[in-house]
């Protein structure tokens, strides 16, 4: 399963095109619109969290797609797990494991520089945004069933150039409550171009949970849960290459009590430490 950054994610070969929105065009509307969709075969190592005793490796297909059509600026995934549905010694998704087969990532943003026609930039602050995030997967009451609820921008970094920045409220929708805060970046940076155009990239993004309530968190049963983290997340590291129609990479992923789970054992799994990712892509 992805990791909230939604950094998601997050995580992900192409995430930080969705922080690359144009700034509000106030003469034309839809003069900055665009679309992109794409299909990442990919393979994950160390993803967290993770039963030591079930396996850390899996692959899955990622449909990924963004754009922007006035006022609003998309990006998501919808992520299919084990496609051959197969078994193996290091599998973490394995049949007859009780893990959901899908997760789905859905980040919809909306300009308030173009909704309200009005150049809101400043300094490095390029477009403003009213923000949001959805994270689930294919299990109903429990898994990874979220939203995250704030404001963004698109900000101008030294040498990343713009990066999309967010920072919500973080709303439990198996528990029903509002705990905590997320703030989620995320970049796409060609740092390389070779004559044939194609170019090597470093992109990558971090979703950062923090402010939860950790001695009582209770679940749609009212139970208390243990082994919860006031704060946590992961970051992702990608170096990839890309041409006009496909994409080759390799991503580090990092986790800190990704889920707000701790790694101390009250859970049972293990919630911090490192990951790898490989992918090859098309682009539609």
């Amino acid at each position: 399963m992805k990791n909230v950054k939604t950094l998601a994610l997050a995580a992900t070969a192409v995430a930080a095109m969705s922080g690359n929105a144009f700034a509000a065009d106030r003469s034309d509307l839809h003069g900055s619109d665009y679309k992109w969709m794409q299909f990442n075969a990919m393979y994950s190592i160390g993803e967290k969290p993770e039963n030591p005793a079930a396996g850390d490796q899996h692959d899955y297909l990622e449909m990924e797609f963004g754009g922007r059509s006035g006022i609003f600026d998309l990006y998501g995934y919808v992520d299919v797990f084990n496609l051959a549905n197969q078994s193996s010694s290091n599998g973490d998704k394995n049949p007859g494991s009780g893990k959901s087969k899908l997760f789905m990532k859905f980040a919809p943003r909306v300009s308030i520089d173009a909704l309200t026609g009005k150049d809101l930039s400043f300094g490095p602050v390029q477009e403003v945004y009213f923000s949001t995030l959805f994270n689930w997967d294919g299990n109903v009451g429990s898994g990874v069933n979220s939203t995250f609820w704030g404001v963004g921008a698109d900000v101008n970094v030294p040498w990343l150039g713009k990066t999309g920045m967010n920072l919500y409220g973080y709303y439990d929708m198996n528990a029903k409550e509002w705990n905590g805060y997320q703030f989620s970046a995320n970049w796409f940076k060609p740092f390389y171009f070779f004559d044939n155009k194609s170019f090597l990239s470093f992109q990558g993004y971090i979703d950062y949970q923090f402010g939860a309530d950790e001695a009582y968190f209770p679940n749609k049963d009212n139970v208390v849960m243990k082994g919860l983290s006031s704060n946590g997340g992961n970051i992702f590291f990608g170096l990839y290459w890309h041409s006009d129609r496909y994409a080759l990479g390799y991503g580090l992923k990092g986790f800190k009590d990704v889920y707000l789970l701790t790694d101390d054992g009250a859970t049972g799994l293990e919630s911090t430490g490192w990951s790898h990712y490989l992918s090859a892509t098309y682009k539609f």
